[in-house]
């Protein structure tokens, strides 16, 4: 009220002004006829009132017309008028002065009202994408109260969840707000709404169903606003709602998937051994005399036996080091080792599985030292090794090599197999995974990559694949190197 009165007094004192500078330019520096001084004079208080509103113009209408009558309309300097003419010249000018201020202030009114609707239109947008950005249900519950504050511009926001009875505030001071009006305002159905303490409860509708309750105080808002609001509210809750099940189904499903390739892993690789297992020990216990069996097939069958077991405690050993390196169980023994006593030593653990097959090693010498647990990072070679083994024609050959890519050694392993294709290059390093077309001709549990990327994640390091179908596959993985481990310590 008192910025209002203010501008009105300053107004006021303006127009003054502006009458006293017309009339002392028109009276003592230029001759001007009486159309020119009521056409200036007219200009003026249409430019008033286009600043300062009607109230303005029209008291500085009346004083115009005064000064025009004392200063300019024969006889000057009184307040007669001689000539009837004149009387309507005054009236006139009264007349479409006051139209004219009326007119200008109206332009001024709908000038005002449609900038501040294309305010509030910019704010709900801006509301509106802010609402669209989470997807999650509690942090959208936290986040609307604070976005209502920051996009207008408002003192305090406060959101009501009936169906968990739980309030949701912003951090800017919603305390003030009545809880029990925000109860009402739901229960009720209708809002509540105080323009002079600028103090709103509205009820949140989904259709024609209510599903909470907002109170916003400090802001001048619009019933139309207040209602959109409320929609962009209750749309936004249910589309997170919506988003939130759906992530649910689709960890449900993808749980499914994961159940039924463990499932399939489990049916063909612990079922092969479990076969050629029962197979032996039916044989050796199909003689019902222990003597007449050939001593060199009991002992076939006897290996048989022991290999087949020991093939079923490493999928056991490899299903337990995957769960510890998931849990962040397994302490790394980190030292600079050079790659090639990596490449060596995993080669040498592969000699019997690698007989026929002819691996080509090119190696830099002036490749820097990598910082790794050396049995972990062999495991890790030996894995992709092996599996280019598995899937590579026999006599094609393998190609490891290494070099340096910035503060780290990238490793390579490239095979001549089938290739992969761009869909399951995406899904080779999930768990009990296996290539579709080669799942049921090669042996594998699918926890051979897995563990390999697990290994070195826990380096800190970065295992890919780059493929294409019937041109093979190169696995690759980095580690960071000696000189950049030490720079960052």
């Amino acid at each position: 009220m008192q910025r209002f009165l203010a501008g009105r007094i300053f107004g006021l004192a303006t127009s003054a002004v502006i009458l006293a500078g017309i009339t002392l330019v028109y009276t003592h520096v230029a001759d001007i006829n009486q159309t020119t001084v009521a056409l200036s004079l007219l200009l003026a208080i249409l430019a008033v009132s286009a600043v300062w509103g009607m109230a303005v113009s029209v008291v500085m209408s009346l004083g115009a017309v005064l000064i025009f009558n004392y200063y300019f309309l024969p006889p000057v300097h009184t307040f007669t008028i001689s000539d009837p003419q004149n009387w309507v010249a005054l009236g006139a000018f009264l007349f479409v002065s006051t139209l004219g201020s009326q007119l200008s202030a109206r332009i001024r009114t709908e000038a005002d009202e449609a900038i501040s609707r294309r305010r509030e239109i910019e704010r709900l947008y801006k509301f509106s994408q802010k609402l669209l950005g989470e997807g999650n249900v509690l942090q959208l519950m936290n986040a609307i109260p604070d976005y209502i504050v920051e996009s207008f511009e408002a003192g305090a926001a406060e959101l009501f969840l009936p169906l968990k009875d739980k309030f949701y505030r912003s951090g800017f001071g919603a305390s003030h707000l009545d809880e029990e009006s925000m109860k009402t305002a739901f229960i009720r159905d209708e809002p509540s709404v105080q323009p002079q303490q600028s103090l709103y409860f509205i009820p949140v509708r989904l259709g024609v169903r209510p599903i909470a309750s907002l109170g916003i105080s400090g802001a001048h808002l619009s019933r139309q606003t207040l209602d959109a609001v409320s929609s962009l509210v209750a749309i936004a809750i249910e589309r997170a709602r919506a988003v939130e099940q759906l992530g649910q189904t689709e960890a449900e499903r993808q749980g499914e998937r994961l159940k039924s390739a463990l499932l399939d892993s489990i049916t063909h690789d612990f079922r092969t051994p479990l076969t050629s297992m029962k197979a032996a020990v039916t044989s050796l216990l199909s003689n019902a005399d222990p003597r007449s069996i050939d001593p060199h097939q009991s002992r076939e069958l006897l290996t048989i036996i022991n290999e087949e077991c020991d093939r079923l405690n490493h999928l056991v050993e490899q299903a337990a080091e995957m769960a510890r390196l998931e849990a962040g169980e397994v302490e790394l023994h980190l030292e600079p080792h050079p790659i090639s006593e990596i490449v060596d030593s995993a080669l040498a653990e592969l000699k019997t599985s690698l007989t026929g097959r002819p691996v080509e090693v090119r190696l830099s010498p002036e490749l820097a030292p990598v910082v790794a647990d050396f049995d972990r990072a062999r495991d890790v070679l030996m894995k992709l090794v092996d599996n280019a083994n598995l899937y590579s024609p026999k006599g094609q050959p393998i190609t490891i090599s290494a070099e340096q890519t910035g503060d780290s050694v990238t490793t390579s392993v490239a095979d001549r197999g089938p290739g992969i294709d761009d869909f399951e290059q995406g899904m080779i390093f999930d768990k009990f995974y296996r290539g579709k077309d080669q799942r049921y001709l090669v042996r594998g549990t699918g926890m051979g990559l897995p563990i390999a990327k697990a290994i070195i994640s826990a380096h800190r390091g970065n295992i890919a694949v780059t493929s294409q179908l019937g041109s093979g596959s190169v696995f690759s993985f980095s580690l960071p190197a000696a000189r950049a481990a030490e720079a960052a310590r």
